[in-house]
Formats: structure tokens, C-alpha cells, sequence
């Protein structure tokens, strides 16, 4: 049997890598100029490699009781990684994926195509436009991981942009972003502030390093208009290889302090990440 080679092409904002993972058969790593973006083992599709993207799925495995489909909207495509998982995990659920760079999605889908049975609808589209047109109350979880190259586009951290996401979510619905920030948190602070605006309850979930502000890192974000079960969510993360602490209540507004909710007006991009801060050998 032939060995998997890696695949190169040059989609709409960059180049594009899928290269094979010498140890696990079918799964690939995804890159876009270099920077990791998705990691994929389709033989087992609910083994999620990269550490944010399991606290992305403990969060969804608590949204609501186990097994049970839910209505989905992820914002960021990449190689199809959370909608795949939630796919196995919570079976009959119905997911759309919105991806603005279309031939990011055809290279995706021509190579790692998902199974057709996975209830899985894909769209080519801008995530802040395809929100503003989807039906209020129309889904259960929204899960935003969209990062132009290496940052979370601006248009995507403004309160008018939260407003949008509490308006498609139901009123149990829950709002997780994956982020990226350094210290001294400029953006992670602004968008905290930006979610409280529009959200009852806030939860952070990070590395110690990264909150501690030793190094630049992923950070997730959790937001719901009722109680987020904080504990079980601290002792899935506690068991994972790289802990993280689960920041809320007292703790997580001390952590905001005087930042300031952004406006459309105002808004920038995540922070460029430090030279190595993602990159991979």
C-alpha cells in the first residue's frame, strides 16, 4: 500500500498543507502558511490532537445531556475537526460550517471528506455576513474558530458581532470561541469585556503558563445566558496532558479589570503571534 504524502495548494489567503501523521494511519495535520490550523485522524474522529480543541470538546460534550444531537453552527471550517467529532459523539446532529476561503473547503473536502451521512452542510461565506443572515433561536451551540492566517479577523470581536451570536443562539445555548493573546491580554481582556456585554455568564478555560502570562497561547472562551458547569468542566481539563484552569465569576472579572468592550468602530485583529508561537518543525 502506497504511503500518504503531504498535499500542497495554494488556497484564497495562503498556502495550504495536509501532511500525514507517521503515527496514527489515516489522520492529517493542517496548515496555512506554516501556522497549525486543524488536526484530523479519520479513522477515529473523535481524537482531537491540538489541547484547545479539547477543551473546544469538553465544552461540548457538557453542553447538554450526552448523545444527544444538537443544531450547530461552527464559524471557521479548517479540516472539518469539531464538526467530525460531534458527528460520532453526538450523532443526528445537524452542523453548518461556514469557511470564507472557498478553496481552503474544496482542498479540505477533495482530500479528507467528511461522511455524507454526517449531517454536515457546508458554506463558503464570510462568518460575520452568513450570521447576520441566519434565523434567530436556530441553533443550539455556535462554535467560532476563525483566524485569518495566524488572527482572529476584527469583524469578529465587536459587540455588534456578540449581539449577532446570542440572537442565532437558543436561549440554552452556548457560545465557545477559540482566542489567541499574550501578555499583558489586551485582546483577551477586550473580548471578555465585549461578551459580557450581551452574555449573563462568562468561563475561561487556559493553560496556568498562558494565564500567568509566561508564554502566547490558545484560550477558549465560553459564553451563556445560564449556568455553566464549571466544575465538571474543571476536572475534564484538569485530566487532560496539558492542564488548564477554568476562570469564572470574581476571579474572571478581576481578570478583565478596566477593559472596555469593543465597537465596530474600534475593532482589530488578534495580536500577530510571536515568531514560533505556533509554528511546527
Amino acid at each position: 500500500m502506497n504511503e500518504p504524502i503531504p498535499v500542497t495548494r495554494t488556497v484564497d489567503h495562503g498556502v495550504a498543507k495536509l501532511m500525514p501523521d507517521v503515527d496514527r494511519e489515516r489522520a492529517w495535520l493542517l496548515t496555512v502558511d506554516g501556522a497549525p490550523q486543524s488536526y484530523v485522524d479519520l479513522d477515529e474522529p473523535e481524537y482531537l490532537e491540538f489541547e484547545y480543541a479539547r477543551r473546544l470538546g469538553h465544552v461540548l460534550d457538557t453542553a447538554s445531556e450526552a448523545g444527544r444531537p444538537l443544531d450547530v453552527l461552527h464559524l471557521g471550517g479548517g479540516a472539518l475537526t469539531l464538526p467530525r467529532y460531534l458527528a460520532v459523539t453526538r450523532p443526528g446532529s445537524r452542523q453548518d460550517v461556514v469557511e470564507a476561503d472557498r478553496a481552503l473547503l474544496e482542498f479540505v473536502v477533495e482530500h479528507l471528506p467528511p461522511d455524507e451521512d454526517a449531517g454536515i452542510a457546508l458554506h463558503a461565506a464570510d462568518a460575520r455576513a452568513w450570521l447576520e443572515s441566519a434565523p434567530a433561536e436556530s441553533a443550539d451551540v455556535l462554535v467560532a474558530d476563525v483566524f485569518g492566517g495566524s488572527r482572529v479577523p476584527a469583524h469578529l470581536t465587536s459587540v455588534a458581532y456578540a449581539q449577532e451570536a446570542a440572537r442565532v443562539l437558543r436561549g440554552e445555548g452556548v457560545y465557545l470561541a477559540n482566542l489567541a493573546d499574550g501578555a499583558p491580554f489586551a485582546f483577551l481582556r477586550s473580548q471578555l469585556a465585549t461578551f459580557a456585554t450581551v452574555f449573563k455568564e462568562l468561563v475561561l478555560i487556559a493553560e496556568p503558563a498562558v494565564l500567568r502570562g509566561r508564554r502566547f497561547g490558545n484560550a477558549v472562551l465560553v459564553a451563556a445566558h445560564h449556568p455553566i458547569d464549571t466544575a465538571v468542566l474543571a476536572r475534564l481539563t484538569a485530566s487532560d496532558a496539558f492542564p488548564a484552569r477554568v476562570e469564572h465569576g470574581p476571579a474572571l472579572r478581576e481578570f478583565i479589570g478596566g477593559a472596555q468592550p469593543v465597537r465596530d468602530a474600534d475593532a482589530v485583529p488578534s495580536p500577530v503571534p510571536p515568531d514560533g508561537a505556533f509554528g511546527i518543525g
